[in-house]
């Protein structure tokens, strides 16, 4: 592990203060090649529901959105029974209710990573450093002040080539097996094997089917079952350049124990190390068939999280343009 962390390191290689990491791959010029990749104005979203009845159940530090309503059509007589609240919000509500105008209203609850969602470069750490050697202790309960998913979106800088590698169609299945692995050297054989090169600025997006397989199965070990790539794929990445990952599973790499003691190890050298962002639960079905059906697996992807001050994570809508 610390020769493959030394080995992809990117700490200091856009300089000291580099929040961004490998989405500084993401040139102009490879923005611009992005775009030209639009040829048939088709667009596919790539984002889970955001409710109740996602993968992450009703406890843990992790649960599903919980989306309620503030304002709906049984608050048709609010106005009346409000009152005259003098000097508030209220009292402004009532004189707009006294017209015409009726509206809903909503908000939602839910853990900036509990869906589909991006992993910043401060989400996780060793030894007591982040990415590119910001302390641990400057993610605070006010949030990150390094490193955060605010130092990307900012700079709306998920956007750029997508590429999609279906491993599973590739190995001739809907959905991998539990805790499969994904090695390099299946990586590069899905792509020769799909006609797309992956290179420097690429963000790439892995297929295992195993979104399918928790719409199909509810099953409450979903993610600890995930198949995903290894963590010798961290190298892999880091020689061709690319951008950022993302998958359909849980956190992009297999649960499979590759070393005892450590768990999630590419979430260490890719996050940490690389300064790589992890997507996490993409919907790639639909864009699994439209690119078996018509033999393209590169798009323009735009990606980005929101604008969360100090967030360690991100929701995210990703929208594949071909």
């Amino acid at each position: 592990m610390r020769e493959a962390a030394r080995h992809v390191s990117n700490w200091g290689r856009w300089g000291g203060r580099d929040q961004l990491g490998t989405l500084n791959h993401i040139t102009p010029a490879a923005l611009i090649a992005a775009a030209g990749l639009v040829r048939v104005g088709k667009s596919i979203s790539l984002s889970i529901p955001l409710d109740s009845y996602g993968p992450q159940g009703a406890s843990g530090y992790r649960r599903n959105p919980v989306h309620l309503m503030s304002l709906d059509g049984g608050d048709e007589d609010l106005g009346p029974r409000l009152g005259n609240p003098a000097g508030s919000t209220e009292q402004h509500l009532v004189e707009v209710l006294r017209g015409p105008l009726r509206f809903n209203d909503d908000f939602i609850m839910m853990p900036l990573q509990a869906a589909t969602q991006w992993d910043a470069l401060a989400h996780v750490y060793y030894e007591g450093r982040l990415y590119n050697g910001y302390p641990a202790d400057s993610v605070t309960s006010f949030g990150a002040t390094e490193a955060g998913i605010d130092a990307v979106a900012a700079r709306g800088q998920v956007v750029g080539r997508g590429v999609l590698l279906d491993i599973a169609r590739h190995r001739g299945v809907d959905q991998l097996e539990p805790l499969a692995l994904v090695e390099p050297d299946e990586l590069e054989a899905v792509a020769a094997a799909q006609g797309v090169s992956v290179g420097t600025g690429d963000i790439l997006v892995v297929r295992t089917g195993w979104w399918q397989n928790f719409l199909d199965t509810r099953d409450p070990q979903w993610g600890a079952k995930s198949p995903g790539v290894s963590w010798r794929c961290a190298a892999w990445l880091h020689e061709r350049g690319v951008a950022a990952i993302a998958s359909d599973n849980l956190a992009v790499e297999s649960n499979f124990k590759e070393f005892p003691g450590i768990h999630l190890p590419f979430h260490l050298l890719a996050i940490r190390d690389m300064g790589m962002m992890l997507g996490e639960i993409w919907d790639l079905e639909e864009l699994g068939r439209d690119c078996h059906a018509d033999g393209v697996y590169e798009f323009m992807l735009t990606a980005q999280p929101l604008l969360i001050t100090g967030a360690v994570g991100s929701p995210v809508n990703p929208v594949a343009l071909k």
